[in-house]
C-alpha cells in the first residue's frame, strides 16, 4: 500500500524529483508513475490499480497541471473517493508552487491550506499527519451509470477534453462551499451556454455521471422544451415535499431551455424546487447573465479536436473545433472517407455535408436563433468579410450604403444585430473590438440564409465601402451593363503601383527556387503576405480592389485582383492544407526543414511555384507600365 500517489504535470517533472526524494527520506512510500499516460487515453488501468492501493494523492498544482488530461483524471478519481466518504479532501493534498489559488479546481480544494514546497520539511510532516488519519486505501468507484432519479442519459460518445470545464461547472454549483473563497455563502444556478452542437448537453451528462458521488439524493434530467412533461414523471404535484422528504442534495439539470421564447423569470421557475437541489441549465443564449454563474463554452482545442476528427488536422480546422460537426467527420473517415474528399465535400453547394452524415438537419439548428432583420443584416456582413473580423463601424457603414439610410439609422440597426447575434453565441470577441465568425456559423449560413440575393448585395456593399471606391466602376446587372470611363493613372495609383511592384519582385514566386534549396512553408507565407500587403497597400492610397471591365486598359485595381485572387489565392488554397496536413506529423527529433524535404509531394509543389513566375513577372511588368519604374521586368515577359 503507498502512502502517497504522487500527481504531477511531466512539465514539472524537474521540480518535482526534490519533492519525491524529501517524502521518501521521510519515510514515506510514495507512487510516482515513471512512464506517464498517453493523451486522450483516460485513467489507464495501472494508474486506477496503484490509486486503488493508496491512501492519498499528492497533487502537484501548477498553473500547468490543469492543462494535463492525465492529471485530471487522477485528481477527479481520489476526489471523488474522499466524496464517497463524506469530504473531498479527505483523500486529495495539494502543493501548490505558484503564488496565487485562482488556478486551482475545484473550490473545495481552493479553499484548503496548501502545502508549499519550499519548507520540504513542513511539506513532509503535514503528509505524515494526513496519511495517519487514514487507514485504508482509497475506494476507486468503477465508472458506469448509476441511479437517476428524473430522466436517464442518450447513449454519448466518448467524452474527450473540457475537463477544465467539468471543474468549472462543480466549482460553480458548489461555490457557496468556499465562503472565505467565493464571497458566495449560498447556492447559486450554473447556465453552460454556447452555440448549438457546442457540447453543452454532453458536457452535462459526463459531470453528472462521473460527480453523481456528490449528489447522494440522486440527479434529476430535465427537458426544457417540454418541462412540465418531465416533472411529472416524478409522479408527485408537491415536488418541495418530495425532496424535502427525500433530505440529501441532488442535481437538477434543465437540458435546451428554450430561452428565446421565455422571461428570465419563467426560466428562473425552472430551477430546483428545493434548496438542497444544486441547478445546471444548458442554453444557447447569453442574454440571462443574472440567472446564474455563467461557464461559457467553446470550441475543443486543436490536438483534441484533430484526434475526434479522425487525426485530420485540416478537417479539424475546417469546422473550427465544433464538436459535433468534428464527431461526424470523424465517424466518416473511421468508415473509410478520404479526409481531402470529405474536405471538398463539405466546401460544396447543395446540401450540407454535415446534414447527409447525419441524415437529418443538423446545420439549421446553429442558425435559428437568426430571427430578426438585424441580425440576419449584420450576420451577412460578418460573412462577406470572413475570416476578417466584424466591427461595428463595418457593419453600419455597409447597411449605410446598401440601404442608402442615414448613418445614425445604419448605427443603430449594426448594434441591435451584433447584440442579438452575440447573444446567441454566433460572435465572438476579437482583437481590436471586433467579433469574429465560427466557420460552423459560416457553413450553416451558407446552407440556410433566407434570402442569398440579399447577401450578395450586402457582399458588393462591403468591398465598395471597406476597401474604398475612387471614381465610376463597372457595374454589371441583369440585362444591362454600365462601362466606367477610363482615365489616366493618378499619382495614388502610380504610387501604389511601385509600392506592390517593388515587394512583388522580390519576393520567392518572382525570384526562383532552386530545387532542393530554401523552404516550401517560408514559400507559403511569403505569398500570403504580399496578399496582406497588397490589400494594405490599396487601402492606404484609397483604391479599391475589383476586377475591372474585359477589354479596358489595365488599372492598379484590376492588376491587384489578379494577383490575389487568379494568381496567389489558388496556389495557397490548393498548398496549404496539404503541406499543414504533413507538417503535422514531423517527429520530435527531426528537423522542420528535414522533415519538409521526404515529403513526396515537395517536387509537385517546386514546380507548381516555379509556374507562378510567369504571371507574377507579367503582374509586375504591367504594375510598371502604370509607375513608370523598371526593374527588368517588361509586361510581356
Amino acid at each position: 500500500m503507498w502512502d502517497v500517489f504522487l500527481s504531477y504535470s511531466r512539465g514539472d517533472v524537474e521540480r518535482v524529483r526534490p519533492l519525491v526524494r524529501a517524502l521518501r527520506d521521510g519515510g514515506l512510500a510514495v507512487f510516482t508513475d515513471e512512464t506517464g499516460v498517453a493523451s486522450f487515453t483516460g485513467i489507464s488501468d495501472t494508474i486506477r490499480r496503484e490509486l486503488a492501493r493508496s491512501k492519498a494523492l499528492l497533487a502537484y498544482y501548477s498553473t500547468g497541471y490543469p492543462e494535463r488530461a492525465a492529471c485530471q483524471w487522477e485528481l477527479t478519481t481520489a476526489y471523488l473517493a474522499g466524496l464517497g466518504e463524506g469530504d473531498p479532501r479527505r483523500r486529495v493534498m495539494v502543493v501548490n508552487p505558484e503564488r496565487g489559488t485562482g488556478h486551482i479546481h475545484p473550490v473545495e480544494l481552493r479553499d484548503a491550506r496548501h502545502a508549499t514546497p519550499d519548507d520540504p520539511g513542513a511539506l513532509v510532516a503535514d503528509v505524515h499527519a494526513h496519511v495517519a488519519r487514514l487507514d485504508t486505501p482509497m475506494t476507486i468507484a468503477e465508472p458506469g451509470l448509476r441511479r437517476w432519479r428524473l430522466g436517464t442519459p442518450e447513449p454519448r460518445p466518448e467524452f474527450l477534453g473540457r475537463l477544465s470545464e467539468l471543474w468549472q461547472v462543480h466549482s460553480a454549483l458548489h461555490a457557496h462551499s468556499a465562503p472565505l473563497v467565493t464571497g458566495r455563502a449560498a447556492a447559486h444556478a450554473v447556465q453552460l451556454r454556447g452555440m448549438a452542437g457546442i457540447g453543452k448537453t454532453l458536457l452535462a451528462q459526463e459531470y453528472a455521471l462521473r460527480f453523481e458521488a456528490a449528489y447522494p439524493g440522486g440527479v434529476c434530467w430535465v427537458d426544457g422544451e417540454s418541462y412540465d412533461a418531465s416533472v411529472r414523471a416524478l409522479g408527485t404535484a408537491d415536488l418541495f415535499s418530495y425532496f424535502d422528504d427525500l433530505g440529501k442534495p441532488f442535481l437538477w439539470i434543465v437540458d435546451a431551455v428554450p430561452a428565446g421564447r421565455l422571461a428570465a423569470r419563467d426560466i428562473a421557475a425552472m430551477a430546483a424546487p428545493h434548496p438542497l437541489g444544486r441547478t445546471l441549465f444548458t442554453l444557447r443564449t447569453r442574454s440571462y447573465d443574472a440567472l446564474g454563474t455563467a461557464v461559457d463554452l467553446g470550441p475543443l482545442d486543436a490536438p483534441h479536436a484533430r484526434v475526434v476528427a479522425g487525426g485530420d488536422e485540416v478537417l479539424a480546422e475546417a469546422v473550427g473545433g465544433h464538436p459535433l460537426a468534428l464527431a461526424l467527420l470523424g465517424r466518416a473517415v473511421s468508415s473509410g472517407e478520404r479526409p481531402r474528399t470529405l474536405y471538398d465535400r463539405l466546401h460544396a453547394r447543395g446540401r450540407s455535408l454535415l446534414d447527409t452524415l447525419a441524415a437529418e438537419d443538423v446545420t439549421g439548428a446553429v442558425v435559428r436563433d437568426v430571427d430578426t432583420a438585424d441580425a440576419a443584416d449584420v450576420l451577412r456582413c460578418a460573412v462577406a468579410l470572413h475570416p476578417l473580423p466584424l466591427t461595428t463601424e463595418d457593419a453600419e457603414r455597409v447597411l449605410a450604403s446598401a440601404d442608402r439610410v442615414p448613418q445614425a439609422v445604419a448605427r443603430r440597426r449594426a448594434a441591435n444585430g451584433i447584440r442579438e447575434l452575440r447573444a446567441h453565441s454566433l460572435l465572438t470577441p476579437d482583437a481590436d473590438d471586433g467579433w469574429a465568425l465560427h466557420p460552423m456559423t459560416l457553413h450553416a449560413w451558407h446552407h440556410h440564409d433566407p434570402s442569398p440575393a440579399r447577401t450578395e448585395a450586402l457582399r458588393h456593399a462591403a468591398l465598395r465601402t471597406l476597401y474604398g471606391r475612387r471614381g465610376p466602376v463597372t457595374l454589371a446587372f441583369p440585362g444591362s451593363r454600365r462601362e466606367a470611363p477610363m482615365t489616366a493613372p493618378s499619382e495614388s495609383e502610380r504610387m501604389a503601383a511601385f509600392d506592390i511592384q517593388v515587394e512583388l519582385v522580390t519576393r520567392i514566386g518572382v525570384q526562383e527556387l532552386a530545387p532542393g534549396t530554401g523552404s516550401l512553408r517560408e514559400a507559403l507565407t511569403s505569398l500570403k503576405s504580399l496578399i496582406d500587403f497588397t490589400r494594405a497597400t490599396l487601402h492606404t492610397y484609397s483604391i479599391g480592389l475589383e476586377r475591372g471591365s474585359a477589354g479596358g486598359a489595365p488599372t492598379v485595381q484590376s492588376l491587384a485582383y489578379g494577383l490575389i485572387n487568379d494568381v496567389i489565392r489558388p496556389f495557397t488554397a490548393a498548398w496549404h492544407p496539404r503541406l499543414a496536413a504533413y507538417e503535422a506529423r514531423c517527429p520530435a527529433d527531426t528537423a522542420p526543414l528535414d522533415h519538409e524535404t521526404a515529403w513526396p509531394e515537395a517536387d509537385t509543389m517546386r514546380a507548381e511555384l516555379a509556374s507562378l513566375q510567369g504571371p507574377l513577372r507579367s503582374i509586375a511588368g504591367r504594375l510598371g507600365d502604370i509607375s513608370g519604374a523598371d526593374f527588368g521586368v517588361a509586361a510581356g515577359a
